[in-house]
């Protein structure tokens, strides 16, 4: 008796635990949206599918923690002939690094961590760093912000002032793998795991002195840290990520592998070869590799949102949501250009500072980040507001617009 009791309390549970949990939906109106305005949004996906600039999107809008906006347009697959659905996965490349911002203020939360600890206190190669400067003029130690490649300078090598620390990774002003001479004459071996690949960037040579500059370390930077949540946690980064953020939020369709069940809703574009996205892997990078849906990063976001909370699950306080999405860099941050305004950074994300400067559809105090193929999502704390993109196509003009469609909708 006792025995069935048990496997029919075990067989709710397991049930139980199928259930997807959503973010309540609202009509726009109750939260101070207009839902004619809404509507504006559909004609500019709309808009954008048939120029032929994007194949399709889903978009999702949260403001004061109730769905308003939730839609699919165009195709997920042009060959199969198969509709865009809301559930459809899309390869988030560096969307994936605010998953990673998260994991580490999880860290600083728990006192495991500091900002300002050097990362070879963690990761003994990379003391004593060098960095690769101009060999003219030779008393000046100057790093060259752009590098023609096809015709590199004479460089030398000068030490580091400082060690990089973890905050000069989170903000992207390390030096570390950024695209400069230093990266240049710096040698990569296979990234097997974070484990075995993240000591042999102890010989690699920095772009610039740290925290002189901010210089995007789009595919490593981000890595070590990921490496570092790995030491001092205990445990392997994708389960990490997977048990202290995914879960929690009910993510169930975030992935660094994909599962073949789902493998029919992973969004194909007509003339790109995909399939190296769908080769397993063992590397589980902070900076890039996940694939996921417009629902999944809905909840991320409104976790943030919320101050570090959801569906009775906090992740983060909400003091450490604020230092999350505070300036960090003063003002260094001058986009991938050098030329943005109004705009500073955070840990791993954007934040709009003034928006009339930054030409931003979003508010001061706005953060987010976006991905190489398209993939933006953010919040806006003075709104109260969450919105997630799902593109496979970076177009400006559709992010642009969609954002803005987004903005004019608030009407209290």
């Amino acid at each position: 008796m006792q025995i069935r009791i048990w496997l029919v309390a075990l067989s709710t549970l397991a049930a139980v635990a199928t259930l997807a949990i959503e973010i309540p939906i609202a009509k726009p109106e109750s939260v101070g949206m207009s839902s004619d305005r809404l509507l504006r949004i559909d004609a500019a996906m709309h808009r954008h599918i048939e120029a032929g600039n994007i194949q399709g999107a889903v978009t999702a809008v949260a403001r004061r923690g109730k769905v308003v906006h939730f839609k699919a347009y165009g195709m997920m697959n042009v060959e199969a002939e198969t509709p865009m659905s809301k559930d459809a996965i899309f390869i988030m490349m560096s969307s994936t690094k605010p998953v990673l911002g998260v994991a580490a203020m999880m860290m600083i939360e728990e006192g495991l961590i500091r900002p300002n600890d050097p990362v070879s206190e963690y990761i003994p190669e990379f003391a004593d760093m060098q960095v690769a400067v101009l060999k003219d003029p030779a008393d000046e130690d100057i790093s060259p912000l752009f590098i023609d490649r096809r015709n590199p300078p004479e460089h030398r090598l000068v030490s580091a002032e400082r060690p990089i620390t973890i905050e000069h990774l989170l903000t992207h002003t390390s030096g570390l793998a950024s695209g400069g001479l230093g990266s240049m004459q710096s040698q990569r071996s296979e990234r097997e795991s974070l484990a075995s690949y993240i000591p042999t960037l102890g010989t690699s040579l920095l772009d610039f002195q740290p925290g002189s500059r901010w210089t995007y370390s789009g595919g490593t930077g981000l890595d070590v840290v990921a490496r570092i949540v790995e030491i001092v946690s205990g445990i392997p980064y994708d389960k990490f990520v997977q048990t202290r953020i995914f879960d929690p939020l009910d993510m169930k369709d975030t992935h660094y592998n994909v599962p073949a069940s789902k493998a029919d809703r992973r969004v194909a574009i007509q003339g790109r070869d995909m399939s190296r996205f769908d080769r397993e892997t063992s590397y589980f990078s902070g900076s890039f590799g996940l694939s996921s849906t417009a629902r999944d990063y809905l909840h991320f976001e409104q976790m943030l949102a919320n101050g570090g909370e959801l569906f009775g699950n906090r992740l983060l306080g909400s003091r450490s949501v604020e230092m999350f999405a505070s300036n960090h860099v003063g003002d260094l941050y001058r986009g991938f250009t050098q030329n943005a305004l109004g705009q500073g950074f955070g840990y791993t994300v954007a934040v709009v500072l003034d928006p009339i400067a930054a030409n931003s559809r979003r508010s001061a105090g706005a953060f987010g980040w976006g991905g190489a193929f398209g993939t933006r999502s953010w919040t806006d704390p003075v709104e109260e507001l969450t919105g997630v993109l799902m593109l496979q196509q970076p177009h400006r003009g559709a992010q642009y617009d969609f954002e803005n469609a987004v903005r004019q909708a608030i009407v209290d």
